[in-house]
């Protein structure tokens, strides 16, 4: 074990391939609150520094406190609004991780990096750990960043990304999941307020959005690799799954794609190129039930890999109420 600024704590670093993630298991007894409050500081600075920290046997049971210490670490708690994934919303501002079928993963990505409202930070607790598997890896943005050819990166720094989405009832998000609402003109009116471009055909909305696809984190200063592409690139798809969408869809008509930020093709060699490099650096550890997972979103990504029997992981999101805080 190594000493670091937490008090009552037992940490070690795990590393690989340039991915970093401290795990924290206290040591005292007493309440686990006190805990918390009295490490709030050394924990968000464990996350500038590492990324990823990992708190064993954090002690919360209750539902309710994963926002409430989500809040005291990483300031106010959002609502999980302009969605791309299906959760549920367990309390609050705290909501089930991503609903999606067990025997699958779901690759690396920095959550909401489509959006321009993406959390800080994101806290995931254990509820219940899976029987086997399960595991939420990360990966560190920076380490990304540079290993990825440097003329690849030029071209998605210099054109940044578009995502196209199409909302559509019974495949993907129907826009009311997608934007938590049934009133169009609020769909509208938020769209026009965070750069989003809309089209309507009859109830099925169609949305184009640019964002960058490299960004310098507010406090550290590093550059990171921070965006979906990969995630909603046609090419991320398994070969049967992406034909048969082409071919009911159409390419206009994907529920989700990703090309430069001037609407040339991403080809399926780039893509394959940054899921690689996400396979070579990716670094897991195993979840137990009331283990506490704490990121930095710009700093590192995460995923899900796939698992058996009953897992049950929520999620809050927070933001600092001003970027340098």
């Amino acid at each position: 074990m190594t000493k670091t600024p937490f008090t009552d704590a037992d940490t070690e670093i795990l590393e690989h391939h340039g991915s970093r993630m401290v795990r924290v298991r206290p040591t005292a007894g007493g309440d686990h609150r006190d805990w918390f409050t009295a490490n709030a500081g050394a924990l968000r600075s464990a996350m500038y520094e590492h990324a990823a920290v990992m708190v064993k046997s954090s002690g919360l049971v209750e539902q309710a406190e994963l926002a409430e210490i989500a809040e005291e670490i990483g300031g106010r708690t959002l609502e999980y609004n302009e969605r791309s994934t299906p959760r549920s919303r367990v309390t609050g501002k705290v909501y089930t991780s991503t609903e999606y079928p067990k025997d699958q993963s779901i690759p690396q990505h920095n959550e909401s990096a489509y959006s321009e409202n993406w959390p800080h930070n994101v806290f995931f607790f254990c509820a219940l750990a899976a029987e086997t598997g399960g595991e939420t890896p990360v990966a560190d943005s920076t380490a990304v960043l540079d290993r990825l050819p440097a003329g690849l990166v030029r071209r998605f720094e210099e054109k940044g990304v578009l995502y196209t989405r199409t909302y559509r009832t019974g495949m993907g998000l129907s826009w009311q999941e997608g934007f938590q609402s049934d009133d169009k003109g609020y769909v509208e009116s938020y769209c026009s307020d965070h750069g989003i471009e809309t089209r309507w055909d009859g109830d099925v909305l169609r949305t184009r959005q640019r964002r960058p696809a490299v960004l310098a984190h507010p406090v550290t200063g590093q550059r990171v690799w921070f965006n979906q592409a990969h995630l909603f690139h046609v090419n991320a798809l398994p070969e049967a799954v992406r034909e048969g969408l082409l071919e009911i869809c159409g390419e206009d008509g994907l529920p989700r794609n990703a090309y430069y930020g001037d609407g040339t093709p991403i080809t399926a060699d780039e893509i394959a190129t940054v899921l690689g490099v996400y396979d070579e650096i990716t670094l897991a550890e195993t979840w137990n039930t009331g283990d506490l997972l704490m990121i930095d979103n710009l700093l590192t990504s995460h995923g899900r890999r796939p698992f058996t029997g009953d897992r049950k992981v929520l999620v809050a999101m927070t933001q600092r109420e001003t970027a340098g805080a």
